[in-house]
Parts: structure tokens; sequence; C-alpha cells
């Protein structure tokens, strides 16, 4: 089942980073995130560009998509991303196919 990891921080926090340390938790998060695209788990990973932010103290700065087996096995590869990126938030959302959900079963307009 696929799942959608979504990376949260505070905004100050990391843009307070020197780009030593920003560079060292990529480094890190590369790890992770290579480690699981070599399992083939990983559909896709994106970063988010500025645009229009929400009045919130943490912001969405990414995401992955994760092949997992269950939610556990879900869990488990954002402990590996958490532990990558200490301080980082995360949410853990089940995707289903909008297409295939809706009865339409592939079919694109």
């Amino acid at each position: 089942m696929l799942y959608a990891i979504l990376c949260y921080h505070m905004e100050d926090v990391v843009g307070a980073w020197s780009p030593a340390h920003d560079e060292a938790v990529m480094a890190r998060l590369s790890v992770v995130r290579d480690d699981l695209a070599g399992q083939g788990r990983l559909s896709l990973s994106a970063l988010l560009v500025d645009g229009p932010f929400a009045e919130t103290k943490e912001q969405l700065l990414g995401f992955y998509l994760a092949d997992c087996t269950d939610l556990e096995d879900a869990v488990a590869a954002t402990r590996e991303l958490a532990a990558a990126n200490p301080g980082g938030c995360y949410e853990i959302r089940p995707v289903s196919d909008f297409w295939k959900s809706n009865g339409v079963h592939g079919a694109r307009p």
C-alpha cells in the first residue's frame, strides 16, 4: 500500500540552519531515501519550494511516497527519517488511487 509521509519542521529553526547543517541533514535523509529506493519501496520524494504559507509555526517541507506492507512498516520508515532529521515531525497518510477508488478503474478524463 502507498503511504504519503509528510515532513514538517519549524520554519524559524530550519531558516536558522547554517548551510553546512542543512547539507548534513539532507545527506542523512538521502541515506534513508536511497535505502527505500534501493528496496523498490520509494515511488517519489520531493522538497517543496517557497510559496504562499499558512500562518503556522510548522511548515510542510516535503514528502515521500512509499510503498509499505502496512502502517507499521510505514511507521518504521518514518522513524528512520525522523532519526535523520531530529526536531522535524512527520504525518503518515495512506494513499488511494483516485481513479480506481471512484469506480472508474484506471480511466482518465
